[in-house]
């Protein structure tokens, strides 16, 4: 069974999990093969300036395959060398995949994003929620740890102490409580979280997409090097940057008194 549904409208790309009727699990086999064709494609694509990333039904994920685990199949079955591998080259891919993307990921989170599900809304750049949204990652409830990298992600949104926390405890958070730490940019009516989200990705997907791309780099590639690592880099691409038409369009517009058209050259 397929697990994303991409859906192309302009410059925005919606990719929604969909698995409804299970609460959207995650790691069956073959999901990071449809991850990382899917995110693949989207690089590939420079119409494509933003993507949102939510889940079909009454949940965003609620983590990997619990009865998946039970029965010790797919993903989560063999010997202790064979679920490594498993992770490696399914799960794995997949966060690698989203991770990968070079434009900006708005996460709508429509309900429970639990444990794996959790971490995958944590990799988008932005992250909205629904007032009916949770979070939680719960794996040590399970008698596991993160294997999806969630200790390298989780601290880098919310803070060590917060982060430890959570998985410490185990604890779901409600969506307000998310937005007090941050881990949220803000909570909306259930029915306009779609609407909200298409609005930001619209004034995202305004801007030109060669210097959007390259921002989402640098922003990334800060929260790694030193300041004068980060200082070279931006000075590097900021010389390529000034060679393109949409830097002069930006200029004209400005002068002009007009919205900038950005074409991507």
């Amino acid at each position: 069974m397929g697990l994303l549904k991409v859906q192309k409208d302009g410059p925005v790309t919606t990719l929604t999990i969909d698995r409804a009727e299970t609460m959207n699990p995650l790691g069956a086999p073959g999901d990071g093969d449809e991850f990382a064709a899917a995110c693949t494609a989207i690089n590939r694509d420079m119409e494509t300036r933003c993507v949102i990333l939510t889940g079909a039904g009454r949940a965003f994920s609620a983590g990997g395959d619990i009865k998946a685990m039970r029965d010790k199949s797919g993903t989560f079955g063999g010997t202790p060398p064979a679920i490594s591998d498993g992770y490696r080259d399914n799960i794995h891919m997949m966060l690698r995949a989203l991770h990968g993307l070079r434009v900006p990921v708005i996460a709508a989170v429509n309900g429970p994003a639990i444990g794996l599900g959790c971490d995958v809304a944590c990799l988008a750049d932005i992250r909205i929620a629904s007032e009916k949204a949770k979070f939680g990652v719960t794996f040590l409830k399970l008698g596991i740890i993160p294997g999806d990298g969630g200790t390298w992600i989780l601290p880098r949104v919310i803070g060590m102490s917060r982060a430890a926390e959570l998985f410490y405890t185990g604890d779901v958070i409600d969506a307000e409580t998310a937005r007090e730490w941050g881990l949220v940019s803000r909570v909306v009516p259930h029915s306009d979280l779609m609407d909200e989200a298409r609005a930001l990705a619209d004034r995202i997907a305004a801007q030109p997409p060669h210097s959007l791309r390259q921002s989402k780099m640098l922003l990334r590639q800060g929260q790694q090097v030193g300041y004068d690592t980060a200082l070279e880099m931006a000075a590097n691409t900021q010389a390529m940057m000034h060679m393109t038409e949409d830097h002069a369009e930006g200029v004209a517009a400005l002068i002009e008194k007009r919205t900038p058209d950005f074409k991507g050259e």
